[in-house]
């Protein structure tokens, strides 16, 4: 099935309750389980990886298949090292072409003993969980945050703790900053020196927790606006002062003619007409937002230069080359260079005459292209859209309330 979208007939009036944030739901799973915690986490994201998440802690099972939910395999990698018994953990296809071994190699350092079931390096594990000894690592900066926080979160309850040291450029600085900010409210300190993070052994202590709206599913609605010419948009649920980095997006959309207004309830969008002429950013902190501004940037014929991407080659597709790609039917040549650099200066070729946007199992190629049928006058067409059920479960719904127009058509 694919969805063939078009745009509202009128000005968009909408208000949008954003779900909660993914990155924020998982890790508060992990550490209230690791809390005992008798309370539930408040506000979970509904998604998919957060209900493969909940779905994993809450059963009985010896063995666990978590999809194509990356943070939920490597956070639950880490996770069951330490619970004892025998665990097996697997995934998609997708999945299982997904690196692991930089994780599974570093809490093997620190005591935990997983093998690979099928091939070295790659999902399937099996791990045979028990008491971690801890220890002194270290770990290339440019590796996922989610290995790094993974390995955070489990860290004060090992037996002698655990200094990690990153090598190299550190990448998504922002989401180790909110694994270690998270930690502090359910009771562990860290120190984060240059680039040595050190947690020493304790215990967490159960508390309330209720998770915040998220800005990456924000972002598409701030490229919503950028590509209308009339909208009013209200988007519930979002902090000025936010655990998230992606919170950055609303600086940044400034540059691209939005303005963030914080309220009570959350955000409201407006126009401001202060559009740069060619917007260049380091994307190391965020990369969860470089498809929205790569998709957005092209539809307003804003050239860009963006770096720090080095981290999108290695989720749920390679997103450098499925941008690459789906632009190209749109008409849009895009260069990259390094495995880290992205930029588009204007070059056009001949689109497509019925393009169809690929989604590779990435819910952010679903969710950034969508906005395109604002300026495209045929709409866009938008395969395997239920991927969106990963991280925006009700996304299509909200564009409904919103007046695009969004009907089924035939693969």
């Amino acid at each position: 099935m694919n969805y063939q979208i078009d745009a509202p007939g009128s000005a968009i009036r909408t208000t949008v309750k954003l779900p909660a944030s993914k990155s924020i739901s998982n890790r508060a799973l992990i550490l209230n389980a690791l809390s005992y915690s008798a309370y539930d986490v408040e506000n979970l994201s509904d998604c998919d990886d957060t209900n493969l998440m909940v779905k994993a802690l809450n059963s009985n099972d010896r063995d666990f298949n978590v999809g194509a939910a990356g943070t939920t395999m490597r956070f639950l990698t880490a996770f069951l090292s330490k619970v004892v018994g025998e665990w097996t953990i697997t995934g998609t296809e997708r999945m299982k072409n997904r690196p692991i071994k930089v994780l599974v190699d570093a809490l093997n350092a620190l005591g935990a003993r997983i093998e690979y079931m099928e091939k070295e390096g790659y999902p399937p594990l099996r791990i045979f969980g028990s008491a971690l000894q801890g220890g002194e690592i270290s770990l290339p900066g440019n590796v996922s945050s989610q290995y790094i926080s993974a390995i955070l979160m489990i860290a004060p309850l090992t037996e002698n703790g655990v200094t990690l040291h990153l090598e190299g450029a550190i990448i998504s600085r922002p989401y180790i900053h909110i694994t270690l900010q998270l930690m502090e409210q359910y009771g562990v300190r860290a120190s984060w020196t240059e680039n040595t993070i050190k947690v020493l052994p304790q215990e967490y202590k159960p508390i309330r927790f209720t998770v915040e709206s998220d800005w990456s599913a924000a972002s598409y609605w701030y490229e919503i606006m950028a590509l209308s010419k009339n909208a009013e948009i209200e988007l519930l649920g979002l902090f000025k002062n936010s655990l998230q980095g992606d919170a950055a997006g609303a600086k940044l959309f400034a540059q691209l003619g939005v303005g963030t207004t914080y309220t009570k309830r959350g955000v409201v969008l407006k126009h401001t007409g202060n559009i740069c002429e060619k917007l260049v950013y380091n994307f190391v902190n965020e990369p969860d937002l470089a498809q929205t501004f790569v998709v957005t940037c092209v539809l307003l014929n804003i050239p860009f230069r963006f770096t720090g991407l080095q981290s999108l080659k290695i989720k749920e597709t390679d997103r450098i080359e499925a941008l690459k790609t789906e632009l190209r039917k749109l008409g849009y040549v895009l260069t990259d260079r390094n495995d880290s650099i992205l930029e588009w200066n204007g070059e056009r070729r001949e689109p497509e005459s019925h393009p169809v946007i690929a989604t590779y199992e990435d819910h952010r190629m679903a969710l950034s292209f969508a906005p395109a049928a604002l300026v495209r006058p045929e709409g866009i067409e938008i395969a395997h859209p239920q991927v969106v059920s990963k991280s925006y479960p009700h996304y299509w719904e909200d564009l409904k309330a919103a007046g695009f127009s969004i009907r089924e058509s035939a693969l």
